[in-house]
């Protein structure tokens, strides 16, 4: 893929956990938001951190299992 591509990929990525920080810190979820915080700043595209390319899939795969279990979690209490 081009490079633009994952630029943009990460830039959506850091709005995404900005977004969920901030509904979490509204919620008073200090652990979620503290998470989230990290996580858009990890993939925030301005200052890159190089992790490699196995650890950035290793820690993709996470954070994506990481996430389902979430929105499957708050479907459940919701019910």
């Amino acid at each position: 893929m081009p490079y633009g591509f994952y630029q943009f990929v990460r830039f959506t990525a850091m709005v995404g956990f900005a977004y969920l920080a901030y509904s979490a810190n509204e919620q008073n979820k200090k652990n979620q938001l503290f998470i989230y915080i990290a996580l858009a700043l990890l993939f925030q595209p301005f200052f890159k951190i190089a992790l490699g390319r196995s650890l950035w899939n290793i820690v993709d795969v996470i954070i994506s299992v990481s996430l389902v279990i979430s929105v499957i979690k708050e479907s459940k209490i919701k019910l």
